[in-house]
């Protein structure tokens, strides 16, 4: 790396770059997605809605739009709070299950199309109640002590430190509670530190290092720090688990989760007082075999998954893991520098620029061909905002917590 380019975060053009970028995103989603019979639209490549009437609607975008445009209100983002509250209404009111408890999965303007209580839109709730706190949204108490509740009584698993992935409308196991999956857990993690920030509850911080200790320090330093996905109900890992839904939960192992948990362990670490010794040494390990295994040199960008033989599976290349790469390696350059995370962190954001964003219509491509040609065998559309912004903005402030964190302790200022 040529000394006289430093590190393109601290560059006032590049900082200026992913904020304008930021601000194309929340354009493209903030004039278009808003649904006005409730929740978010998934948008087409122009940024029309894929299905103005049916849409079905998934607890995790409301969720999403929710923790982002929070973000936007902080940043001082004129609408952005109109979009807190349109997603705050309707979780509150239409996904929260007022007889059962918790929060169905999916609506459309008719009500609750899939019922079932998923632990992954769950901990997506926690987030937005958590996000919402910060810029004093009235639901935000709340919902926040609801989610706290419905986690802690209905999916939080003492004897293993984690929690459950889904059960039915009425709380029984589903599919006979056969299943745990490191996916929902991850995504708990991001949450639980972001509830311990909102409210400095240190219950919240302990529940996320128990689930990092389960996922990253015990499974996936067993196996040569892969992340693995699947595991029974007593979390012994199924290297054979194949589910036909590939978008939540392919087969094999996701180098994409390997990079998301590469920051997030580095957050974590950071939250606690960098107390944990395990943690950056796991978080490097995790990030280079991503890069190693992961990468596809040839063509650019993260290959979707691999097989239990690190070889090559599903070939297509997704938004996603670039996004959680280019943060990784970010987080990496600021508690563990060194010139192969920058060289990383420059790799990345050159194919983000390259084939993900895109140029003519606005917002990103979610999904590309194993050529880094635009698809839509597994996203039809421009689904949310949340990878692509918090790409964006992740490299702008201290790498000390989630992002709402950093917005407030910088008082807004990049």
């Amino acid at each position: 790396m040529a000394p006289a380019l430093g590190n393109w975060s601290t560059r006032a053009y590049h900082r200026g770059w992913l904020l304008s970028q930021a601000n194309g995103l929340f354009d493209f989603f903030q004039h278009n997605s808003v649904n006005s019979k409730g929740g978010f639209y998934d948008l087409d490549d122009a940024g029309k809605p894929l299905n103005a009437e049916g849409q079905v609607r998934p607890l995790h975008i409301a969720s999403r739009a929710v923790h982002c445009f929070s973000i936007g209100t902080l940043l001082g983002r004129p609408g952005a709070a109109d979009v807190v509250d349109h997603g705050m209404n309707y979780i509150w009111n239409h996904h929260r299950d007022r007889k059962n408890g918790g929060y169905f999965w999916s609506l459309d303007n008719n009500g609750p199309v899939d019922s079932n209580k998923q632990g992954y839109g769950h901990a997506f709730v926690l987030l937005a109640a958590s996000s919402a706190k910060t810029i004093g949204h009235p639901l935000a108490d709340g919902m926040l002590a609801d989610i706290t509740e419905v986690l802690n009584t209905k999916f939080w698993e003492t004897k293993h430190g984690a929690i459950a992935e889904e059960f039915t409308a009425d709380w029984q196991p589903l599919d006979g509670g056969s299943y745990r999956g490191q996916n929902s857990n991850m995504h708990l993690t991001e949450a639980l530190m972001a509830a311990f920030e909102a409210t400095g509850d240190r219950d919240y911080l302990t529940k996320a290092e128990s689930i990092a200790d389960l996922v990253i320090r015990r499974s996936a330093g067993s196996v040569d720090w892969r992340v693995a996905e699947h595991f029974d109900a007593e979390w012994n890992l199924d290297k054979d688990y194949y589910h036909p839904n590939e978008m939540f939960r392919p087969a094999g192992t996701t180098p994409g989760h390997w990079l998301e948990w590469t920051r997030l362990i580095l957050q974590l670490w950071a939250l606690g007082g960098k107390k944990i010794d395990w943690m950056p040494d796991a978080a490097k390990a995790l990030f280079e075999q991503s890069m190693v295994l992961g990468w596809d040199n040839d063509k650019g960008s993260f290959l979707y998954t691999l097989d239990w033989a690190d070889k090559p599976a599903k070939r297509n290349k997704l938004w996603w893991p670039a996004c959680e790469g280019a943060a990784a390696a970010h987080f990496l350059n600021e508690h563990l520098p060194s010139d192969y995370h920058e060289e990383c962190y420059r790799k990345i954001w050159n194919v983000i620029e390259r084939s993900f964003i895109d140029h003519e219509n606005g917002g990103w491509h979610e999904e590309l061909t194993e050529d880094l040609v635009p698809s839509h065998s597994l996203f039809p559309g421009k689904g949310d905002i949340y990878h692509a912004l918090q790409a964006c903005l992740i490299p702008l402030f201290p790498a000390t917590g989630s992002l709402t964190k950093g917005i407030v302790e910088a008082g807004g200022k990049l």
